[in-house]
């Protein structure tokens, strides 16, 4: 068979070494080399407008990422081909590991503790115990299911809210725009997760933060085009909101010019809460193409419609 491959990443060639490995019975065609050949399966990250031209025989499109809003934004995907994702590869294990660092700085006010350390200043402040801190997740797949379940674990009150009714052990999961506000007010922390899509694009405005219990704090981890920046900056100097923690945004590399860089209650790092794993990923993917070969189902299959 004959694989197509892109990936808007400086480790493109290894990665597609690491595929050819994972899938010896395959031919590897790296578009950034000009093999436009016509092939059995796409296997892609951010690719260029014309990476599907001339792909009439594809029984699949691979995306490289949890992530689909950029395959989607735009590109003209071969109609009836599925579209399939990454689904965790080993990115589960950071970003429950993240939101508890997240989590925990909150908690513990380690920022608040680092500014008064900059004063010379010895206060101690009020101690929160972790069954009254209670964490929001605002989307409930795969990845936040997962987080929901590591915060429960690690003895915080945990709440989620999806678009459906979602059932997980030890989490109060709310469902539907008309449960949303009783979510955020009981949201000391509210981390979004959330897949990208038309209806989820500036969620996290003004008033969805206001809705949220003075002090608290938000996290972006899902998509950078859910947050209104102006929004959260405000909200911030109005003390309504006590801090931010930001790994992803509208436009990355996050500008130089950003006022997001200078704020003293946001925490930016450079979408590194969950990193794509490449061994992980490509065993994963070349499973998937062998299942579909073998005509057996797959996960990580995308609704077009939908966006996720």
């Amino acid at each position: 068979m004959d694989v197509l491959f892109f990936a808007e990443d400086e480790d493109a060639p290894a990665w597609a070494d690491v595929l050819a490995s994972a899938l010896p019975e395959a031919r590897v065609h790296r578009f950034a080399d000009g093999d436009k050949a016509s092939c059995d399966y796409a296997v892609c990250w951010k690719p260029p407008a014309d990476f599907f031209h001339g792909q009439s025989c594809l029984k699949a499109i691979m995306n490289l990422g949890a992530g689909v809003d950029a395959i989607l934004d735009g590109r003209a995907l071969p109609a009836g081909v599925p579209l399939v994702r990454v689904t965790d590869a080993g990115m589960g294990e950071q970003m429950e590991e993240y939101v508890a660092w997240c989590a925990l700085r909150a908690l513990r006010r380690t920022d608040d503790y680092a500014r008064q350390q900059a004063r010379s200043q010895w206060r101690q402040l009020p101690f929160t115990p972790r069954a009254s801190f209670s964490i929001g997740i605002m989307g409930l797949g795969v990845l936040g299911a997962r987080v929901a379940r590591y915060l429960v674990g690690m003895g915080f009150a945990v709440r989620g809210w999806s678009r459906s009714r979602q059932a997980i052990a030890g989490v109060t999961c709310h469902a539907g725009a008309d449960e949303r506000a009783a979510f955020l007010a009981a949201s000391n922390l509210l981390v979004c997760l959330l897949p990208l899509t038309e209806a989820t694009r500036g969620i996290l405005d003004r008033d969805l933060m206001l809705g949220l219990p003075a002090g608290a704090h938000v996290v972006g981890i899902g998509r950078g085009g859910h947050l209104i920046e102006a929004d959260l900056l405000a909200l911030l100097d109005n003390g309504h909101l006590a801090g931010a923690t930001l790994d992803v945004f509208a436009a990355e590399p996050l500008p130089a010019d950003s006022p997001l860089w200078r704020h003293p209650r946001i925490t930016i790092t450079p979408h590194i809460s969950a990193q794509t794993v490449i061994e992980v990923s490509m065993r994963q993917i070349a499973d998937k193409i062998r299942r579909i070969e073998r005509g057996l189902p797959v996960d990580g299959l995308i609704d077009r419609v939908r966006g996720y």
